[in-house]
Formats: structure tokens, sequence, C-alpha cells
């Protein structure tokens, strides 16, 4: 389950993409390390941290 602040971060994100017509093609949750991976369009990834901060991978 994702932590708050990861929601937070993951809807931010996503609507961010969504705006510039990027699509989000899958969102997960690690259940190892408990990060949030994002795919989106072809070359975008991205992990979202429990704490909320985020780097592209």
């Amino acid at each position: 389950m994702p932590t708050r602040e990861q929601l937070q971060t993951y809807f931010i994100l996503t609507s961010r993409l969504t705006k510039m017509y990027v699509s989000v093609n899958l969102g997960t949750v690690d259940e190892r390390t408990q990060d949030v991976y994002v795919l989106a369009g072809e070359e975008i990834e991205i992990v979202i941290y429990p704490n909320g901060n985020w780097i592209f991978v």
C-alpha cells in the first residue's frame, strides 16, 4: 500500500504528464522496497520513494 506522500506525488506527476499528452502506462508498488514505479510514454520511468521524493530512472 502506498504512503500518503507517494499518493500525493503520484497524483501531481501523473497530472503533469497527462497535461503534456503523455500516456501513463503503468503505476505499481514494489512489495520489496515499497517504492512506486511509474512508466509513462515510451521512455519515462519514475520511482517514487515512501517519503514522496522521486527520481527519473
